[in-house]
């Protein structure tokens, strides 16, 4: 899809296009939720988007804030958070998406994220207030407390209007996950967000005119908010979007959702394709109808080639083919999406792992495979060295930078971590500048992006670079029991040069005689040393749930690596 055929977006603002399509198509459908949470079927619940716009107009009014307040988004997935989060900016306010109280285990993350911030007030809904106002620690005679409104039952605050919004004011703030650091939050104007919209349509050849989104995705992480809300509401589309714990319990409940609309389109990481493969029964998938489905994105964390056979083979019969999955890469720092390509089989090559160890992609008949992720669409990417910032040719790994309209203004308030990220400049070719620093590894081949990993995961052993998720696959080879997707991989300190340990979720742990646990920690370094030519310090089998993740559901390395210089494993398995 050319950019002169692109069609034009509701308005130059997030508030423009709500009011736009509340005027142009009052009573069409935009927004639909299947509650699954009260009825196993899922009740749907629709919204039109005069409804909608009523719904953001009284909450909106509810809020007393003054222009660029930050507000905090505490909603549970569902229409209260999507009218939460656009009352918010149409309060003349800046959103901040998060999450309630209630996630397990990522009360500190949220705490740390609210004193970042400094919201003047919070959104969420009523049923949920009580456990927010214990979380913000509100006391009943102080007048001092953060401002807590329920979406669903506002009361108004103000009289006056809020302010118009402008294309270059900020919309929200979109704090990364903090796989790698702790989180910061990324600043994003209504004009970086559109741009973003445009750049993703036009990449991934998306109708506007026979579309719809389907997500269970997470509203408060990038990758669904842009799905499930912004792209639909930039372009008037109908979003389908359900609970992710729904998506957990059965994810046929996903695929169904996805086979009720034509045209439809969704995203996921990749270990939903291997949940949705590994967990959904023969006769559920025998009910599927994906052959209505236009592409589901693959995106967020590194993509498994294996995954996506085994995905493409357990839905062909249900209509599925493989040309609708989109391998796609991005980052919140521009804003999600970066990088994907158009209605086509993925590209799976195979490159030598010793070459890729000294920083060369060259293909191979044994090795690694990996899936090209496209080319991007109205920005441009460069593969550079990050200690010259010269751009590097095809075929050679080095840092990915990202230039364009999509990429964020900058880490809020925090001015040298952002000059650091979004001021690269590079050392001759292209625009000087500014350049985004993504901390990503990758390299081009056959004129598409290829991922390699986090510059921060990278393992360094006898000079020889070594890639986490590919150390983590082939330890996740050694057992059936070991968990895929929940195996980390990370360096410590040794006498001469890094060492390396691998922490491996283990499905009965709790079963496991001594003896077969060392049997499999002994497998595990052999099939390493084999492939990688790495002698692990140590191994760790866990049971489920003992390797941290982020809110978005990576695996956390740094994290467990802390965890394991603490002690806190063995201090667990001891007792």
């Amino acid at each position: 899809m050319s950019q002169e055929n692109f069609p034009a977006v509701g308005g130059d603002t997030l508030t423009a296009c709500l009011r736009h399509w509340a005027t142009a198509t009052p009573d069409a459908p935009a927004l639909t939720f299947a509650d699954f949470a009260t009825d196993p079927a899922g009740r749907r619940r629709t919204l039109t988007w005069r409804q909608l716009a009523e719904r953001v107009d009284a909450a909106a009014g509810a809020l007393p804030v003054s222009p660029g307040d930050r507000v905090a988004v505490l909603c549970p997935q569902g229409p209260d958070y999507v009218a939460g989060f656009l009352a918010a900016i149409a309060a003349g306010a800046i959103a901040v998406p998060l999450f309630d109280p209630g996630l397990p285990g990522h009360a500190g993350r949220l705490a740390a994220v609210l004193a970042d911030c400094a919201p003047s007030a919070v959104v969420t809904t009523a049923a949920a207030r009580p456990s927010v106002e214990a979380f913000l620690g509100h006391d009943a005679d102080d007048a001092d407390d953060v401002a807590v409104v329920a979406v669903d039952r506002p009361e108004p605050a103000r009289s006056w209007p809020a302010p118009t919004a402008a294309p270059d004011d900020v919309a929200y703030l979109q704090y990364t996950s903090g796989s790698t650091r702790n989180p910061a939050g990324v600043v994003l104007t209504h004009a970086n967000v559109l741009a973003n919209v445009a750049q993703a349509v036009r990449g991934l050849g998306l109708d506007p005119a026979a579309a719809t989104t389907v997500s269970w995705l997470p509203l408060f992480h990038d990758m669904g908010l842009v799905l499930g809300l912004i792209t639909p509401l930039a372009l008037g589309l109908r979003s389908v979007l359900m609970d992710p714990l729904a998506f957990v319990e059965r994810p046929v409940r996903w695929l169904e959702l996805l086979g009720d609309h034509a045209g439809s389109w969704s995203a996921a990481p990749n270990f939903a394709f291997h949940y949705c493969a590994s967990r959904i029964r023969e006769a559920d998938r025998a009910r599927l109808r994906l052959g209505r489905v236009a592409a589901i994105v693959n995106g967020a964390e590194p993509i498994n080639p294996d995954v996506l056979d085994r995905f493409h083979a357990a839905f062909a019969a249900s209509g599925y083919r493989p040309e609708m999955t989109r391998p796609a890469y991005g980052l919140a720092e521009a804003t999600v999406f970066v990088s994907t390509g158009p209605a086509a089989t993925p590209r799976v090559t195979t490159f030598d792992r010793d070459a890729l160890a000294t920083g060369t992609a060259r293909p191979a008949g044994d090795g690694v495979r990996l899936v090209a992720c496209g080319t991007p669409a109205g920005q441009l990417v460069a593969v550079v060295d990050p200690e010259t910032a010269v751009v590097l040719p095809d075929g050679s790994v080095g840092e990915i930078w990202v230039h364009g309209p999509n990429v964020g203004d900058g880490y809020w308030r925090k001015p040298l971590e952002s000059t650091e990220t979004f001021g690269a400049r590079l050392a001759g070719g292209l625009p000087e500048g500014p350049w985004l620093r993504t901390g990503d590894l990758g390299f081009r081949h056959d004129g598409r992006l290829h991922i390699a990993g986090r510059i921060k995961d990278l393992i360094i052993v006898d000079g020889r670079n070594h890639y986490p998720q590919d150390v983590e696959a082939t330890a996740a080879g050694a057992d059936a029991a070991i968990r895929p997707g929940s195996v980390a991989a990370f360096a410590v300190a040794g006498t001469d040069t890094e060492a390396v340990v691998v922490v491996a979720e283990h499905r009965g742990h709790a079963d496991l005689a001594e003896p077969v646990e060392r049997a499999l920690a002994a497998a595990i370094r052999r099939l390493v040393s084999d492939a990688h030519g790495l002698a692990l310090r140590d191994v760790l089998l866990v049971p489920p749930g003992r390797v941290p993740r982020t809110s978005s559901g990576k695996i956390a390395r740094g994290a467990c690596r802390d965890r394991y210089l603490a002690g806190d494993y063995r201090k667990a398995l001891a007792r």
